[in-house]
């Protein structure tokens, strides 16, 4: 093949986190539909960026109207969706960027994709709720259809969601609210991102 990456010759990821005074992380949210992730990772977001922290958060919906937009919802597409998905995520933890990605992810092999191309730089949250919750908040109008039976493969419904077994984190947004979740979670990567502002 003709291609010589050349990494090796960036400035490293160091250099760019001293910069930023933050560690790179993915905050990876999956869950079903209306679950809170986007909310959740907005809520994050916002108070991260009061503390002058530099975030991008990776919606798979957002990705789906472009760089996925010519994949479907069939298990290979599915598995090529969050293959693309991670492997942007890595470009942004790379430059020390904390990176929120909200994608459904409903299967464990997808899952160990994520994890077998972000290693150490992955924080996995389950944000948990039921799928009769989600069809009651059904924000996007999603469940209807599929009730209907306008959309193929819908998780939870005809498709399966398997829920993570060993996460970094849950947050039950049937018991939480999106404000508590969102500080939960920065509650819990307070660390992972922190840097010596002496370095």
């Amino acid at each position: 093949m003709n291609i010589h990456p050349e990494f090796h010759r960036f400035l490293n990821r160091h250099d760019k986190q001293v910069l930023l005074r933050q560690r790179g992380i993915v905050v990876w949210l999956c869950g079903l539909s209306g679950s809170g992730k986007s909310t959740i990772a907005n809520a994050a977001e916002r108070v991260l960026y009061q503390q002058g922290r530099v975030t991008v958060i990776l919606d798979g919906d957002n990705l789906r109207s472009g760089l996925n937009s010519n994949l479907g919802f069939s298990d290979e597409d599915r598995l090529e969706n969050i293959r693309r998905i991670a492997e942007t995520a890595k470009l942004f933890v790379s430059q020390g960027i904390i990176t929120f990605v909200s994608a459904i992810t409903p299967r464990g092999e997808l899952r160990d994709l994520v994890r077998g191309l972000l290693g150490a730089d992955l924080f996995e949250v389950y944000v948990e709720a039921s799928y009769a919750t989600c069809e009651k908040r059904d924000v996007k109008g999603l469940y209807a259809k599929a009730a209907r039976g306008e959309i193929a493969h819908f998780t939870g419904k005809d498709g399966s969601f398997e829920p993570p077994q060993n996460p970094a984190l849950v947050l039950n947004t049937e018991t939480s609210s999106v404000q508590d979740a969102a500080f939960e979670l920065l509650e819990a990567i307070t660390d992972r991102i922190s840097i010596n502002p002496e370095l």
